[in-house]
């Protein structure tokens, strides 16, 4: 992020989006951070996470699949490794859900506040060339919350076939219950394999839109 300072991420991290959006990004902007910048980095924050995320869900998969191939051991300590697994995968969900939600926040001020913009300008050529970057950055950002909020969808199907895992070791900590689970592992492999790769895509389209808005 060349154009944020220490001071600034720490300062954008330590801070939440309020009720009152209006005052928080006008308080930034007294500080000179504009909206755009506050955009990028949120957008960067959110790519960050998603990466995370697939890591995360790969790594409750891996615990699953060393559940469905038990040979003998501690059940109990088995059950409470996939379950710290699963509240972890939880916890990364709600995470994606807000960062997402804060680009959708922040992006609906800049917009508004580029549209009053343009009506100020006495040049017509520039008026016309900034109505062209606004329509453009628009169009780029829809096909990036779009793509982001489809990667999300992709979270609570595979985050309920874990908690069914889980509760189902809970109550049955032997052998016979774990050979139950070993024919929905393919299933959980596609479900998981199905997440990471909308995840890469959302991943991708993020830099892309990084990109973009910084030229």
């Amino acid at each position: 992020m060349p154009f944020f300072s220490r001071i600034f991420t720490i300062f954008l991290s330590a801070l939440t989006v309020t009720a009152c959006s209006s005052l928080y990004y006008s308080s930034l902007e007294k500080m000179g951070i504009p909206k755009r910048d506050i955009m990028v980095y949120r957008v960067e924050k959110a790519r960050d996470t998603q990466q995370e995320t697939k890591q995360q869900f790969k790594s409750a998969l891996a615990q699953f699949t060393e559940l469905t191939n038990y040979q003998g051991g501690d059940l109990e300590e088995i059950y409470k490794r996939l379950n710290s697994e699963y509240e972890a995968s939880v916890d990364k969900a709600a995470e994606v859900r807000k960062r997402i939600d804060d680009i959708e926040d922040v992006s609906e001020a800049l917009f508004e506040e580029w549209q009053d913009e343009i009506t100020q300008y006495s040049s017509a050529s520039l008026r016309t060339s900034s109505e062209r970057k606004l329509a453009r950055t628009r169009r780029q950002y829809k096909q990036l919350i779009d793509t982001m909020n489809r990667a999300y969808e992709k979270i609570p199907p595979v985050l309920a076939v874990f908690k069914d895992q889980v509760l189902y070791l809970k109550h049955n900590l032997n052998a016979q219950a774990i050979s139950s689970l070993q024919g929905q592992l393919k299933s959980v492999e596609s479900d998981v394999s199905t997440l990471v790769a909308a995840m890469e895509k959302s991943i991708n389209e993020a830099d892309a839109f990084i990109k973009t808005i910084e030229q």
